[in-house]
């Protein structure tokens, strides 16, 4: 495995790829990789010929008082799991090579970035909009590969690339979850070993209101409401339970068919993120 900081190495590195005609992919990532960013590497690897990994803890994403300084950074075990995984590049930039002292650009897609996650942290998918842009400035690749944990942001860079004309074809990997439904994040470090063991229940919540829809209940704010009312007594604190759309996230509605639930809720110290989708 190719391991570069540069932006002229990464540059020179594709190019001569692309002049021999081989498919490029591109997995954009924060580094503590764990299982799921190992299937989205498998993933890759699947549909192209080299798969390039970046590892970047993106300050422009992070809020005010959020964890930027304390977010997981294994740079070593990371460097290794994806040798092991086979993968063909890793890029490793600074901040300065990613933002310049004067930098005033940014991205921003209107609406979707303002809702769920993005009302909590605002500019928030600000951040995550514009270093993506970049790396698939920066990589040109013909992949791009996601997780579909964060199903707010698969959405805002799928409608990136559609509103901006990007000829990247984007593919979202199901979550990869513990033997007891918890997502795997990043985050869940942060989790004592009880909180860990309620963690799972966000997941169970989701898949109690999805059983509820499926068989047949028509009020989806109930649903909702039972779900919030239901993870705060297990001990969450629960920042918003919402039945939408799975193309737009807008409120679901009786017409709509391709179901999306988004999930967002403290435990303890940690903010922690869920989803399930699903067609009726």
């Amino acid at each position: 495995m190719i391991i570069v900081n540069s932006i002229l190495d990464l540059r020179s590195t594709i190019s001569a790829w692309k002049q021999s005609g081989l498919t490029v992919a591109l997995i954009p990532t924060m580094g503590n990789l764990h299982a799921g960013h190992l299937k989205l590497v498998n993933t890759a690897k699947q549909k192209s010929d080299k798969v390039v990994v970046s590892i970047f803890v993106n300050p422009t994403q992070f809020g005010v008082n959020e964890d930027f300084a304390s977010y997981p950074r294994t740079e070593q075990e990371d460097q290794l799991k994806l040798a092991a995984e086979h993968a063909d590049l890793l890029f490793l930039p600074a901040i300065t090579d990613m933002y310049s002292v004067n930098a005033l650009t940014t991205v921003n897609v209107s609406g979707l970035s303002d809702s769920y996650c993005g009302a909590s942290r605002p500019g928030h998918f600000s951040g995550v909009a514009t270093i993506v842009c970049k790396l698939f400035n920066l990589v040109q690749p013909d992949i791009a590969v996601f997780g579909l944990k964060d199903f707010q942001q698969f959405t805002v860079i799928k409608t990136m690339i559609r509103d901006l004309n990007i000829p990247i074809e984007l593919i979202g990997v199901d979550t990869q979850r513990e033997s007891n439904g918890l997502a795997m994040s990043s985050r869940n470090n942060f989790l004592t070993d009880s909180e860990r063991l309620l963690a799972a229940q966000l997941y169970q919540t989701l898949c109690i209101a999805r059983a509820a829809i499926l068989a047949g209940q028509q009020s989806y704010l109930d649903i909702e409401q039972q779900a919030l009312q239901s993870l705060k007594n297990i001990g969450f604190v629960p920042d918003y339970f919402a039945i939408c759309c799975c193309h737009n996230l807008t409120s679901a509605t009786q017409q709509d068919k391709d179901i999306v639930i988004l999930a967002a809720a403290k435990l303890g110290t940690t903010r922690l993120i869920d989803n399930i989708y699903f067609s009726l």
